[in-house]
């Protein structure tokens, strides 16, 4: 058994099962959002002693049909609850915190005892979430590492730096000990560690490199979606350079982070009308002007991409051992270097 500061004891995850919670409507809460008396319900104490659960986490099983009223399921959030009306919350057995190690082939582009560097391909899932229990990088680094990784991250977590999105590809940095990530995240905080991506987006940005400056929060209508925002965000830079004009109205950038937001990129490039082609959230499907048949059929190559057109290409920071300028490149997937070649092949 692996003697790791992120596994918990056996004993701690045996036996999950299901629990009810019982919450009954007061007075006061009459007309209230269920989700919203709900999750103030679960917070008194003379209802249960149970913990309190988070709003959002009552939302979620709403709508995955565990609260029961009579024994019928209510799957509305916004249902208004009426005083006296008792609800049944089932929590489901709690899913072991602890990633399992499943080897799978990973593209490890350099190795030592403090750190290694991943060439993530797109389509892999970096650690464990909702929907991606298992068969992530993590999953695969703690097959390949054992017990070498570092704790800081967490337990479903261990040695992961920083991310990339599932559809993005490219380098990552993983720390195989705690002092390692100490030493990475000191590199993150004073931005001497220096991040590279190309992406494909829509459009000619103007200028042609520039600099887009703008604080990311939650959009303020779709949470699920981040934006630049006028208050409660977090600053983000992004440098850009246009490095080639291609055809169709679409342009190959580069982009450097000075600071490191959920989807800094996306979000930056969508802020300023350049969405990232095949962009599911932030990207729209446009076409161009032309009516010539050859461009037609191009469009249609863009508009069919599946993922965003995203690849962290270079990658530099000081080795927290030694001290020593690292310096990493990677060239770009096959599905986006594919599309390139058929943007230049017909570039006017």
């Amino acid at each position: 058994m692996l003697a790791s500061p992120y596994l918990q004891s056996k004993a701690m995850m045996q036996h999950p099962t299901a629990q009810n919670l019982t919450v009954t409507i007061a007075a006061e809460q009459h007309a209230h959002r269920l989700d919203k008396a709900l999750a103030e319900g679960l917070g008194v104490p003379a209802s249960g002693g149970f913990s309190a659960l988070s709003r959002a986490r009552v939302q979620q099983l709403i709508k995955a049909g565990q609260v029961t009223q009579a024994g019928k399921p209510i799957r509305d959030p916004d249902r208004k609850v009426q005083k006296g009306e008792t609800y049944t919350i089932t929590l489901p057995p709690p899913e072991p915190a602890i990633p399992k190690a499943q080897a799978f082939p990973l593209r490890i582009v350099y190795e030592d005892d403090d750190l290694l560097v991943i060439d993530k391909p797109p389509g892999l899932v970096v650690h464990p979430a909702a929907g991606h229990r298992d068969r992530t990088l993590v999953n695969a680094l703690l097959a390949h590492c054992g017990a070498s990784l570092s704790g800081i991250g967490g337990v479903a977590r261990p040695g992961i730096v920083h991310r990339l999105d599932k559809d993005t590809s490219g380098l990552m940095v993983v720390a195989k000990h705690d002092a390692a990530h100490q030493a990475l995240l000191r590199q993150f905080g004073d931005r001497s560690l220096s991040r590279v991506y190309q992406a494909l987006v829509w459009g000619s940005p103007s200028p042609l490199t520039g600099a887009i400056e703008g604080a990311i929060g939650r959009h303020p209508r779709a949470r699920q979606k981040m934006a630049v925002v006028s208050r409660g965000g977090k600053s983000a830079l992004t440098h850009y350079r246009v490095l080639e004009n291609l055809n169709a109205g679409v342009s190959l950038v580069e982009c450097t982070l000075a600071t490191g937001r959920t989807h800094q990129i996306r979000v930056h490039m969508a802020h300023i009308k350049h969405p990232v082609v095949g962009d599911p959230i932030y990207g729209r499907r446009r076409a161009a002007g032309s009516t010539d048949k050859t461009s037609k059929g191009i469009v249609t190559k863009i508009a069919a991409f599946p993922r965003q057109a995203l690849h962290a290409a270079a990658l530099k920071f000081r080795h927290p051992r030694t001290g020593k300028a690292m310096h990493f490149k990677a060239n770009l997937p096959e599905d986006m270097a594919a599309l390139l070649k058929i943007l230049k092949r017909h570039k006017t």
